[in-house]
């Protein structure tokens, strides 16, 4: 290998990593594997990716680099050959309801581009077809395609008075200056209820528009003019994105429908006249990716080709990442964080830009084995234009398209950190490596099920995508919900069956919501008991063991970090200088337990912790069950924002555990785990099953599924292609269907095409 030719790092020692020296090939895929906490995150995201950004950082004049994140020097000796390296992650895309799927994947200027040179009649240029333009959107709801409408009911009571808040809204309550509009303006009694007004002073009340008053009271403001509560109310929240406009009392009080002037096409009548075989450029909007391919491909404008080919490209992306079920109208703060990352991809497919390292977070998460394949095609392509990739990845058939494997491990944590093995795919099969036991071996069917002790019935669901989907889930059984992504899932599990059992627990992938200053320790519970723990032990105030209390550091408060809010631009964070990101005052950090002060306790990871309280009683089942649920490598002061999905997933789970429940239902629970942790997982699934719980598990991970107790699959495919029920029944029956996705796969994993 040329000394160009890898990404050389010398002596790396971020967070768990020991010293590592590696060599990353250039221009090739190169998959990081271990199991969780092992330190693969540590060395591409914390030493590639950061010292990437920082030298690149580095190269800005310093009015723009000081408004940039600051990225610290990753701990390491040396590292050479390193070229620019964009992130795709899983955070969603977020944006606002004028950000769309259309917008963001560059698909929906294309289709600008095509209509404003081939659509019928001429109507103006590519810009004006924009719903963000001012001569392009709906005038009725400003190009959002949903007009808000005030609830009066729930806004004004009409048996009170103005004096008695009737206006049921905080800004205009008794008092507030909004409401001495109403009570000043000389043209209502005060104390008489709304209900009692005439039919010409309510309409007054709610409708005026700028009014004088003819005899104000004093405090009335001099030329001020007199709006009506729906009046002023529209004007304030409804043409305004306030704050105010997110929260749950505006919620209350504002419905949200379909525009009733463009029904949801978010363009005005001029512009959606003009068409293209017959279609305006908002019904292409509203079909599936999918769908609008097949019309794409059926245009036969000579004129136009490049820019057909540039789209049908794009297109072909879409459906190649499993997105072709989405339309380009869906807003991008409805996509979960796979479907945002796919998204990202398409993006970057379209860049010119070669030499560049992407680094992909899991990238098959929320994807079936029939989805990756395609992926697979995509990531190969950036490759193929002059690209390295590293990837992070537990999934055999993301790691398959590997040139490069590095496998680092052995353990998690302070197991972990070591390069354990490096070489291509089939010498890691070889290897004795967590990983390379693995790859060696194939999925085993569960050939004893246990049997159901009931059924609850789901009859002709029709939410979402659902085709008057008819089925009996099995109860005290592990039934795994298969099918492609977006092939209706999520909807039967959660849109129909959920709601037949009122007392199952639900663990979904939504992050925790939480403050900045919340950790795994005082989420869960232990942190009340070991803070009294220090307090009994130093004869001291429990607060003094608080980062929000006594035991603050000065200059940060407690948060360990110091923030600063560049308002137009994310928020640089920078470790806290004087406490090193300890969060804890000197005084605080004296007082000991057992040796260790409330720093050292809360950097220990959970399963020394539980070595370190055996014998706290109150403490040991909530550390014993972090640890069943596959947490034990991360420390108690792990804050909760570092956390990915799937680990918030486990954490609520270990939560739940001794909950009185019947049912679980959970949401890719493999999400984010090796193969090793799958194992274990599926012990604590079979525990809960056999403590007479059922399970139900949305997966992909065909290794879970093969060891289910049964099987409900939908399909075929995604979107209205889905929807319907193709098999329902035990692995070892489903490995005889032919015309389910899920079951080709079974039948490859476990060798038995």
């Amino acid at each position: 290998m040329n000394a160009h030719d890898a990404i050389k790092i010398t002596g790396a020692r971020q967070n768990n990593l020991n010293n590592v020296s590696v060599d990353v090939p250039k221009n090739k895929i190169t998959v990081f594997t271990g199991v969780s906490g092992s330190g693969k995150s540590s060395l591409v995201f914390g030493t590639i990716a950061a010292e990437s950004q920082r030298q690149l950082n580095d190269t800005f004049p310093s009015f723009i680099r000081h408004r940039l994140p600051h990225y610290g020097h990753p701990e390491m000796d040396e590292i050479e050959n390193l070229s620019v390296a964009i992130i795709i992650d899983q955070k969603r895309i977020g944006g606002n309801a004028r950000s769309t799927v259309g917008t963001a994947s560059d698909i929906y200027t294309l289709l600008r581009l095509l209509f404003s040179r081939v659509g019928k009649p001429f109507v103006g240029y590519s810009n004006i077809f924009s719903f963000n333009h001012p001569l392009g959107m709906c005038p009725t709801c400003d190009g959002l395609g949903v007009a808000s409408a005030i609830d009066i009911d729930n806004l004004i009571d009409l048996n009170l008075s103005l004096n008695e808040g009737a206006i049921r809204y905080s800004s205009f309550a008794p008092g507030s200056w909004r409401w001495k509009r109403y009570a000043y303006s000389g043209l209502f009694d005060v104390d008489k209820k709304i209900a009692d007004y005439s039919k010409d002073e309510r309409e007054l009340f709610l409708f005026a528009d700028n009014l004088v008053p003819a005899a104000p009271l004093p405090g009335w403001p001099k030329s001020a003019k007199f709006e009506g509560v729906i009046t002023r109310f529209t004007r304030s929240y409804l043409k305004q994105e306030t704050k105010d406009a997110k929260g749950d009392e505006f919620q209350q009080v504002v419905t949200s429908q379909i525009c009733p002037s463009c029904h949801g096409m978010r363009l005005n009548a001029k512009i959606l006249s003009c068409r293209i075989e017959g279609k305006n450029i908002s019904e292409c909007a509203m079909m599936p990716v999918k769908e609008l391919k097949l019309f794409v491909e059926k245009l036969d404008h000579p004129e136009v080709r490049p820019l057909l080919d540039a789209l049908l490209e794009r297109l072909d992306a879409m459906c190649a990442v499993g997105l072709g079920y989405l339309d380009l109208n869906r807003t991008t703060p409805s996509l979960s964080g796979g479907e945002s990352q796919r998204l990202k991809m398409v993006r970057h497919l379209g860049s010119s830009l070669t030499g560049i390292t992407y680094i992909i977070d899991e990238p098959s998460t929320g994807l079936h084995p029939a989805d990756i394949v395609r992926l697979n095609t995509l990531i190969r392509k950036l490759r193929d234009k002059g690209n390295t990739i590293l990837m992070v990845e537990h999934d055999p058939d993301m790691i398959a398209i590997a040139e490069h494997v590095i496998d680092l491990g052995p353990g998690a944590g302070n197991q972990g950190g070591n390069i354990v093995f490096q070489g291509d795919l089939s010498a890691l099969k070889q290897s004795n490596t967590l990983t390379g036991r693995y790859f060696s071996s194939r999925a085993q069917i569960n050939k004893k099920p246990k049997c159901a002790r009931g059924y609850v019935s789901v009859r002709n669901a029709v939410l979402h995508n659902l085709h008057n989907l008819s089925v009996e889930v099995p109860l005290s059984v592990m039934v795994a919900v298969t099918g492609v992504a977006g092939s209706g899932k999520s909807s039967f599990v959660m849109g129909a069956l959920a709601p037949q059992c009122p007392n199952s627990i639900v663990i979904d992938q939504k992050p925790i919501h939480t403050s900045i200053r919340s950790h795994i320790a005082s989420w869960c519970g232990a942190f009340d008991l070991i803070r009294m723990l220090f307090a009994d032990k130093n004869h001291v105030a429990a607060s003094w063991f608080s980062a929000n209390a006594k035991g603050a550091c000065p200059e940060c408060n407690g948060l360990g970090v110091i923030q600063t809010d560049l308002a137009f631009m994310d928020t640089v964070t920078l470790s806290c200088d004087a406490c090193q990101g300890q969060r804890y005052n000197p005084k605080a950090l004296k007082y000991r337990y057992q040796g260790k002060n409330i720093a050292e306790v809360l950097s220990m990871s959970i399963n020394d912790a539980k070595g370190f309280f055996l014998n706290e009683t109150q403490l040991s089942p909530i550390f014993s069950n972090l640890i069943e649920v596959g947490l034990g490598y991360l420390s108690l002061g792990e804050s909760l924002n570092h956390l990915s999905g799937g680990e918030c997933q486990r954490l609520k789970l270990a939560s739940q555990l001794n909950h009185d429940s019947d049912m679980y239902i959970f949401d890719e629970p493999t999400t984010g785990l090796h193969p090793s942790d799958v194992a274990s997982l599926l012990k604590l699934f079979n525990r809960l099953v056999d403590r007479g719980n059922s399970v139900i598990i949305i997966e992909h991970n065909m290794e879970l599924i093969a060891q289910a107790d049964w099987i409900i699959d939908i399909g075929p495919y995604a979107g209205q292609e889905g929807g319907n029920l193709l098999f329902s029944g035990t692995p070892e029956s489903m490995l005889a269907c032919q015309h389910s996705l899920t079951a080709e796969w079974l039948r490859i994993h476990c060798q038995l095409e």
